[in-house]
């Protein structure tokens, strides 16, 4: 899941539209943007498994601390209580809270049986839409398609540039994800971890647009 978890952050200025984009994007994408980090450490694994699934060819062979149901959980009250501290917005912090364990429960759509619910437990759950390539396709279009038309309903450029760089972003997430799902594999492990790391410049430039969109009136 990739364009689905965008999708989230950018429906979820919906239900709190004093949140910026950049923090519900950042919310959204939590624990991909921390899995990257933990890669490097060693403290996470991955392997590259061409024809492992019909459209990725990552074996998440690792990743308690990022991806079990539990931690996830801890995450995303953990987001929502720093956010509420710093920004006293109820709202924000339970739709923040929850935007980070909706990253589990959309990976639990496209990931083969390999999400654990328990650190160190056997467990693993997953219902393998990977191994389709069309389902795969609508789904993580039409969630990111539903988010992108709320957050349309939601907020109004302020300016030129609230335009252009919404659209932008646009463009370059449905290309990014055509990519990886098109593209060959990547070359290592390390590429992977590196690259997960440019997610952050993602955040940025969400923090970026929403300075230059305002909440539309009703």
């Amino acid at each position: 899941m990739f364009l689905g978890h965008f999708g989230v952050g950018f429906g979820a200025k919906r239900l709190a539209p004093r949140t910026s984009l950049g923090t519900l994007f950042l919310a959204a994408q939590f624990i991909d943007l921390l899995w990257p980090s933990l890669l490097l450490l060693g403290l996470e694994r991955v392997a590259i498994v061409p024809g492992i699934t019909t459209v990725t060819p990552l074996d998440f062979t690792h990743y308690p601390w990022t991806h079990s149901l539990l931690l996830v959980a801890i995450w995303g009250a953990a987001f929502g209580a720093v956010y509420y501290l710093v920004k006293r917005y109820r709202v924000g912090a339970w739709v923040c809270g929850a935007a980070v364990i909706s990253h589990w429960v959309l990976d639990l759509l496209l990931h083969r049986p390999d999400l654990p619910i328990l650190p160190g437990g056997e467990y693993r759950a997953g219902f393998g839409l990977w191994n389709s390539l069309g389902a795969t396709l609508v789904i993580e279009m039409a969630i990111f398609g539903l988010g992108l038309a709320l957050y349309l309903r939601t907020t109004t450029a302020a300016d030129r540039i609230g335009s252009i760089s919404l659209w932008s972003l646009v463009g370059f997430l449905v290309l990014v994800y055509l990519g990886n799902v098109f593209g060959s594999p990547p070359p290592s492990v390390r590429a992977i971890a590196w690259l997960g790391q440019a997610q952050w410049l993602l955040v940025i430039w969400a923090y970026w647009i929403d300075r230059h969109r305002v909440t539309k009136e009703g």
